[in-house]
């Protein structure tokens, strides 16, 4: 089983919070950058894992997808997504990502946005997903990025110039993959590091080919509404588009 973190009540009301911004990374640079990588979606069945409020399960609906399965770990952002999101053609299901090997069924994409890096086992994950996806189908996720993930103390360490300005931006133990833990709402956040490496391989063992790395950079309405943000410095987001042969 994975971790229910989101249906602690202060860190799911401060998710709400965060998402309603306008001004959240999230909405300036991760998900601009995976609308842009989805394939076709009219006729397609999409199963999409952590799908949180539903945002991405009913734009599916609206690029013509025929039918498309919300998998998510927390029953309080599946409650939200019924009620904000809910269409006939939108099935939601209380399930850890862990436990995707239940379901029978065969996808035309498999669609995660910022979930990933809370699953410990990778390769197995893989897997599940490469038996769910037809031949031709595709993988689209994102995760936080492994520099953003490898210091053992959840942060990292910026340079600052001789004004106090952020310069630059170190890391540490990106050579150490497992669990890290954080201060993010409350203190206890779990996740996984993993290097570019174990990404691309346990991608790769599953059968899977990458056709796509996306790392994406802040842009002028980016740095307009955050002018201060860090991700001038270090990268956020992974984002990997991968096919099944």
């Amino acid at each position: 089983m994975g971790q229910n973190f989101f249906d602690n009540e202060i860190v799911f009301r401060g998710y709400c919070e965060l998402r309603d911004s306008d001004s959240n990374c999230n909405i300036l640079m991760e998900q601009p950058e995976m609308a842009q990588l989805l394939p076709e979606l009219k006729g397609q069945c999409v199963l999409d894992l952590g799908c949180g409020f539903g945002h991405n399960c009913i734009e599916f609906i609206r690029r013509g997808a025929a039918h498309v399965t919300g998998i998510d770990i927390s029953k309080k952002m599946l409650t939200v997504a019924q009620r904000e999101n809910s269409h006939p053609d939108i099935e939601y299901i209380n399930m850890s990502m862990t436990d995707i090997d239940r379901i029978n069924g065969c996808f035309d994409l498999v669609y995660s946005s910022l979930a990933f890096h809370y699953i410990e086992d990778m390769p197995k994950l893989m897997a599940d997903i490469a038996r769910l996806l037809k031949k031709g189908g595709i993988l689209l996720f994102s995760q936080e990025h492994p520099i953003y993930t490898a210091s053992e103390n959840g942060q990292g360490h910026y340079l600052f110039d001789e004004l106090g300005n952020k310069s630059g931006f170190c890391f540490s133990h990106y050579q150490v993959p497992g669990e890290r833990t954080d201060e993010w709402f409350i203190k206890g956040r779990k996740y996984y590091h993993r290097r570019f490496s174990d990404i691309a391989n346990a991608i790769a063992w599953a059968g899977l080919c990458i056709q796509n790395v996306a790392e994406p950079v802040p842009d002028e309405n980016m740095i307009t509404k955050r002018p201060k943000s860090d991700a001038v410095h270090n990268p956020l987001f992974l984002i990997i588009k991968a096919v099944k042969l």
